[in-house]
């Protein structure tokens, strides 16, 4: 035991002062912006010679309904939550259904996945001693003139202004992390654990996924109450690749 305390508490050491050295945080934005760029020639590459798909041009869907794909990637955020919880708190969905702009349907999902389970867990944590039910989370798209913006909110409690600057690091995250877990867990080789966060690269991700058609990713929050993120998806198609 104390052997898997001191492993526990060097592994969380060592992943702090990699979040903290700013050329390892460099090279991986490199690393991860030119991967998202390869997966995404390649799978261009295959899907263009692959039987025609209504209103695809390889990946891109020209028709892309924002609404539809945040529905199905809540959908996947709360079935993972209710793994890890035994339930999940309940997630409303704004925005005009016919709303169509041409766009990665999976880049959209991958991120909208990423930020509604970040919310779930912070809510789910927050009200699992409580009478009082969890307030449901709110996602909005709306269409502006330059942008398609996805707007995440929940009452989660927050993130301390000291700690903002963090969340973009890679290996920083405030849940524990799922790598002890499985490398201590007493169920043996085979098992999956329900990993609902604690990997620290969400969020980094998330962010890169977003500027590589030249969107962003903004997060701002209210500590003690909750957090917002702003997913900006640019739809005028006047981006180029922000390759390293």
């Amino acid at each position: 035991n104390n052997n898997n305390n001191n492993n526990n508490s060097s592994s969380s050491i060592d992943a702090n002062r990699i979040a903290h050295l700013p050329e390892i945080h460099q090279f991986l934005d490199g690393f991860y912006m030119s991967r998202i760029g390869m997966r995404m020639l390649i799978g261009q590459h295959v899907a263009l010679h692959e039987p025609p798909k209504k209103d695809y041009v390889g990946l891109i869907c020209t028709k892309t309904r924002a609404l539809e794909v945040c529905k199905d990637a809540v959908d996947d955020a709360r079935a993972l939550c209710a793994r890890q919880y035994g339930d999940a708190p309940e997630v409303e969905i704004f925005g005009d259904p016919n709303l169509t702009f041409a766009y990665v349907p999976g880049h959209i999902h991958h991120v909208v996945f990423e930020l509604v389970k970040n919310s779930l867990r912070a809510v789910a944590e927050r009200y699992k001693d409580s009478d009082v039910p969890p307030p449901a989370i709110r996602v909005v798209v709306a269409e502006g003139s330059e942008d398609v913006t996805i707007k995440i909110s929940d009452e989660g409690g927050g993130i301390p202004r000291s700690g903002l600057k963090e969340i973009w690091t890679y290996l920083y995250s405030t849940a524990d992390s799922p790598l002890q877990e499985m490398e201590f867990s007493e169920a043996g080789a085979g098992s999956t654990p329900v990993v609902l966060a604690g990997y620290g690269y969400g969020l980094p991700l998330s962010r890169l996924y977003c500027r590589y058609f030249g969107g962003d990713l903004q997060v701002l929050s209210m500590d003690g109450y909750g957090t917002d993120a702003y997913v900006h998806l640019n739809r005028l198609g006047t981006g180029t690749e922000p390759l390293p």
